[in-house]
């Protein structure tokens, strides 16, 4: 029970705690227009541009915090309140996805990594969730032989998100750097943009520590059922 409560309790609480920091510090902050009003598609392409790349692709999409930069096709995806918005939580947003626009023009190390493992966790994450959740209703001999895989699985997504945490932490770096640099925000707007970037690198390491202790927790589960074997 204890090794449940440290290795599983704990993180899940985390995680809860992350999500609802980020969902705060983005509703807060999304309420703070900026004195320039400028977009953030506007902020996006302003940063890449500072950087040489005008080959990507803004474009809007669907949902709440839905953000992302795709490295394949060159495109760089806004919510519609981040994508037309002002706001300093919009600006910070759209900037930080610049920032991987940036990594990825500048060939960052650590997010070629990220692209070299994200196809095997597209694998794994499935095989992981599904084990850990429905293979302990199935009895303790069949739970010992599908754990290894549960384990590998594990470790391939424990690796990508410890990967995923430089880069995202580097990302924010530069676009906070970049927001003040070009004139885009001032130095006191960007208390606002801090806090919103901050929360969202919580939930980066709230899901690094989750997996982690999900897969601690397993590794003791297989090591115990091999002793009393």
């Amino acid at each position: 029970m204890m090794f449940w409560l440290i290795l599983i309790g704990i993180p899940l609480l985390l995680g809860l705690f992350a999500q609802f920091k980020v969902s705060s510090a983005y509703q807060k902050n999304s309420q703070i227009g900026s004195r320039g009003r400028i977009t953030g598609r506007e902020a996006a392409e302003a940063v890449m541009s500072s950087a040489g790349i005008n080959d990507v692709e803004i474009v809007e999409v669907e949902g709440m915090l839905t953000d992302h930069y795709d490295p394949i096709n060159k495109r760089l995806a806004l919510s519609a309140h981040n994508y037309s918005g002002y706001s300093l939580a919009a600006l910070g947003v759209a900037a930080h996805e610049a920032g991987h626009a940036i990594q990825h023009k500048q060939g960052y190390a650590m997010m070629k990594v990220r692209q070299t493992i994200a196809p095997a966790v597209q694998f794994a994450a499935p095989v992981a969730y599904f084990i850990f959740g429905w293979g302990f209703f199935l009895g303790g001999a069949f739970i010992q032989a599908i754990l290894p895989f549960a384990i590998a699985a594990l470790m391939v997504m424990v690796v990508f998100q410890l990967v995923t945490l430089p880069v995202e932490f580097d990302a924010s770096r530069r676009a906070k750097a970049q927001l003040v640099g070009l004139g885009i925000l001032g130095r006191d707007e960007m208390v606002g943009v801090d806090e919103t970037l901050n929360a969202a690198a919580l939930t980066y390491v709230a899901a690094f520590v989750d997996s982690l202790g999900k897969l601690l927790y397993l590794v003791l589960l297989f090591t115990g059922g091999r002793r009393d074997d």
